[in-house]
Formats: C-alpha cells, structure tokens, sequence
C-alpha cells in the first residue's frame, strides 16, 4: 500500500509540474523549471550505481534525449548524462522531483533496493533557528529565492511562500522557521512579514555619468514659429545650457567583442516566442549577478505590466531609485536618449510614471514625467502627449 500510495503522489506530482503544458517539448521545460527551482544543487545521486554530486540540470530542445544532468565524480571529473540516469534519494531535498521526473520518462523512480536511498549522505542538520533577519533579494524563482544578508556578503537561498510579491532589490523582512546547509550552501525557510526598498542601503557602487559636453534649448526645436509653447517646455528653456551625460550600463554576460551577444535580446526573443518564464530566468539571473542592470527591472516590470501593474511597478521603481544613486541631490544634466546607455534608467522611469498613472497616483505621475522631460526634453518615449491627462486627474485607459 506505502508503494501505492507514493506512486499516487508522484502522479499528482507530474500533473502539478505539467499544467498549462502543451506537449512534450513544454513538459520538458516544465520539469527543467521545476528541478532547478527545487532540486537543491550539488546533491548526492547515483547513476548505474555509482555516487555522484549533481550540478546542474538542463534541457536543449531534444525531445528524444529529454533532459540532462551535469554530475560530478569521486574523482572530480564531469560527465553530462540524460537526467533519467539519475537516482536522487527522497531524503535529499527535491528528491521526489527527480522520480517524478523519472516516472514521467517511463522508468522506476526508484530501482530495486535503493527506495529512499538510505546509502546516500545525509543533509546537514539544521542549526537552531534565531531572530527576524532583513535579507536583500537578488533573484526570484518559483517557490526560492536567491538573497544576501543585508550588510554582509553571505548568500542563502530563501524559500517561502507567496515569493512573487518580492522583487529583485528589495529588502525582505523574514521571520526565519528553519535553517539549514547542505553541500556547503546555506538555505532558509520562513516568512516574510515586510518588504522595503531602500537603495543606499543596499551597499551597491553608483553607475559612473560620463560628461558629454552642452545642450542648448536655442538649439532644439520646439515647433513652429508663433506657435504656443507647452508649459513643461517653458523652465526647461529658460533654464538655458547644461551639462549633457551618459550613465553606465550594467549587462553581466555580455561578450563585448560579440555585437550580438544581449542577455536582454534574448529575453525578448523568448519572450515573442511565448516563453515567458525562460524569458523571466535570464532576467532574473542578470539581477542575481548585479543588482544594477536596470534593463532587467525594466523588462521584468514589462512582463507583468499588462496584467500586474501592482507588481510591475516594484521592479520599474527598484531600477529607477538604483539608478537615481548616480544622480545625487540637485542632479541638474541631462540624460538624453540619444546616449544609448541611458535608456535602461528611461525605461524605468516611464514604466514606474505610467504604473502610478495606471493606479491613480497622478501626483506622483505627473512629478516623475516632469522630471523625464527635463532629463530628456526630446522625449523620445511621448510623455508630453500624457502627461496632460494625468495633471487633469484622468483615468489610465488602453489605447
């Protein structure tokens, strides 16, 4: 009966996995996502017997060869194999992920004599559990979350429920339930009973500003002669010439010697294709490795803009007030468009701007709008043909 009754959850396991999938290749993907979101990786395995580390899990598109595993010998050597080679036991964490996946595949989840796999080195216990921690979170997944210790530089992998209310950036307030380390990396459950976004405590360098020289309103064109000017227009002439900058880009990955190599482009090719949740990793990954790639905030909040602006409007901040850093107080330049590494930082901006709009905040809409007219009087993104509407109080509407 024990035997039935696992095998029963292991199905209920497979159909929670594959929901909303179409197909092998989508089922494929689903499990890839739900071993790297809940495999704790490097984990002791076996494959024909012999104990391995796995490192990773991947998936390449081949739908005969299905998923992979990165293992690692005694020895020390790698080896790739399928994924259904692998045995991890249940009382490893996201053990029963495994068998699901192998079940899926048609293959014993467990082979004879190694049901639970009582062989395999046990986890380290867990500490005892202490007081509220403040925890920076660099990455969300599913059901973890990647963060570092607020003023320090420990990095744990967070699981609680509800992540999807957090965002890259922000600072989570966690009340710990358990804590433990296993293969040397440091996990953590718990809840979270606050968030806030504080930038200057995040201990994070400012984007450098490059200083490019004048710009001069008497240079600008601003319409037809006799025609009235737009009253946002009118302090930004009379304030007369000043400095033009450029602020710096962050984009870990990138090749420089290779011009196509764009984490972000790729992103929203997956993105176009229907791959949102491969699209919504890369962007998550660029977070994890600097906080301060603005473009991903910004495409994160693009993501749920359309559906979530609640929840858009966390990542279109975190990228704004990380950029605002470099500005300083009084920050009277510009940041034209133009300079092409100044589009991450405009594009939070008006994303942040448009989800106040969208929410009925118009004071604070029109105040960050203002501001993206002055930084950048030859508004590539139109804001001057919105910004009258939020002074007047009017509704966001889709057009």
């Amino acid at each position: 009966m024990k035997g039935d009754r696992r095998s029963a959850e292991l199905d209920d396991l497979i159909d929670e996995i594959t929901t909303d999938a179409n197909g092998q290749d989508e089922q494929l993907w689903a499990f890839r996502q739900a071993l790297e979101d809940d495999v704790a990786v490097p984990c002791e395995a076996t494959v024909i017997g012999e104990p391995v580390q796995v490192l990773k899990f991947d998936y390449d598109g081949n739908e005969r060869r299905g998923l992979t595993a990165t293992c690692r010998r005694a020895d020390g050597t790698k080896h790739v194999v399928e994924a259904s080679e692998v045995v991890i036991p249940l009382t490893v964490e996201g053990g029963r992920y495994q068998a699901a996946y192998r079940k899926r595949m048609g293959i014993a989840p467990f082979p004879p004599g190694r049901r639970g796999a009582t062989r395999q080195k046990p986890a380290a216990p867990a500490p005892k559990v202490e007081g509220p921690i403040e925890l920076v979170v660099l990455s969300v997944k599913q059901k973890a979350a990647r963060c570092r210790v607020l003023g320090g530089e420990q990095i744990v992998t967070f699981r609680a429920v509800r992540l999807w209310d957090v965002a890259p950036g922000e600072i989570a307030f966690v009340r710990p339930s358990k804590r433990w380390t296993y293969a040397g990396n440091p996990y953590l459950s718990g809840s979270i009973e606050s968030t806030r976004l504080a930038p200057k405590a995040l201990g994070l360098v400012p984007l450098r500003l490059e200083e490019h020289g004048l710009w001069n309103p008497a240079d600008h064109y601003w319409g037809e002669e006799g025609e009235p000017l737009d009253e946002w227009a009118k302090p930004v002439i009379a304030r007369g010439p000043r400095p033009v900058f450029e602020m710096e880009q962050v984009l870990p990955g990138a090749d420089p010697e290779d011009p196509f190599s764009d984490p972000i482009i790729e992103s929203n090719d997956l993105k176009d294709s229907g791959d949102r949740d491969g699209a919504r990793r890369i962007l998550m990954d660029l977070c994890q490795a600097d906080l301060r790639c603005l473009d991903a905030h910004a495409h994160l909040g693009n993501l749920v803009f359309g559906g979530r602006p609640e929840n858009a409007i966390r990542h279109y901040e975190v990228g704004f007030r990380i950029g605002e850093l470099s500005l300083g107080e009084g920050f009277d330049g510009l940041l034209p468009w133009g300079r092409i590494d100044n589009r991450p930082f405009l594009r939070c901006m008006n994303g942040f701007g448009l989800c106040l709009w969208r929410l009925g905040r118009f004071d604070e809409a029109g105040r960050i709008f203002d501001r993206m007219l002055w930084l950048n009087p030859t508004d590539n993104q139109g804001v001057r043909f919105l910004i009258g509407e939020v002074r007047a109080g009017i509704a966001w509407h889709e057009e």
